[in-house]
Order: structure tokens, then sequence, then C-alpha cells
């Protein structure tokens, strides 16, 4: 059943997110499970961010009270693509690997959470009803046309 409003678009990829930092942090040092999870979630983080800059950050930003709530989660967003970057780079086995891990997936929960207690609140009264179906079919769209492209690479 295809999702009727953006905020349940975003829910779902919410959850897999979630569900993807629990996985990586109990996937064995050794097993390449590990890396096939990195990628799931790092391919699943971007096409998401992606998707949602366009389709609810773009068109919120152009309202004032929406300015500072965009801007802030904007600029999570770039912190976990850095933190996804680094973890990319470090070593599977060691310590830093692990610690790296953490921090991401702790900075993805806190920036899922913020975004599901403030962001929606602030976007849902700047947002019509129509707008909200509307901007869900396009997030949709872009978000797997992206999950699809970043899967190539």
């Amino acid at each position: 059943m295809p999702s009727n409003n953006i905020y349940e678009a975003l829910r779902e990829s919410h959850e897999l997110q979630r569900s993807l930092c629990r996985k990586l942090l109990r996937a064995a040092p050794h097993s390449e499970r590990r890396q096939e999870i990195y990628q799931e979630l790092k391919i699943e983080l971007a096409a998401h961010a992606a998707a949602e800059e366009r389709f609810l950050y773009a068109p919120i930003l152009m309202d004032d009270r929406g300015l500072d709530p965009s801007r802030h989660a904007l600029s999570e967003h770039h912190e976990i693509d850095e933190l996804v970057e680094g973890l990319g780079k470090a070593e599977t086995q060691g310590g830093s690997w692990l610690a790296k891990a953490k921090k991401l997936s702790g900075e993805v929960r806190h920036h899922l959470r913020e975004e599901e207690k403030k962001f929606f609140q602030v976007s849902g009264k700047i947002l019509s009803e129509a707008q909200k179906e509307q901007l869900a079919r396009k997030y949709l769209k872009d978000y797997q046309r992206m999950k699809k492209k970043l899967a190539q690479h």
C-alpha cells in the first residue's frame, strides 16, 4: 500500500535505517555481512537524504518558519554523510571501525528522532494535505530512482 503522505513515506525509510544500524552494530567483525550491511545502509541513507532534501526540505525552506529547522536538518545530513565516508575508510576488523559505526548509528538515530518529533510538526503546519500527498509521490519516485542509481556504483 503506497504511503498517503510524505511523513508516512519518510517513516518507512526511517524504520529501515534504524534496522540497518542495529544490524551493522551486531554484524560479526570478520564477516562479509558487515560490509554488505554497510553498503545497504550507505545507499539507503544517501537515497533517502537526496529525495527528502528535494521533496521536504526544499519546500519548507521557502517558508520563514521552516528556514532554521531545514538548515539544521541539512547540516545533520552532511554530518551523517561524513560519518558514512569515514566508516567506509576504516578497517572492518579493528575497534576503530566499531567506534565509528556506533557514532554513525547514534547520529542517525538522533537525526531521525529529532526529525520525527520536531521537523515533522513544524513542516506539517506549513504544508497543506494536498501538498503532503503530492510530495509523498514525488519523494517515493525519486527515492527509488536514487536507490537504483546508487546501487550501480
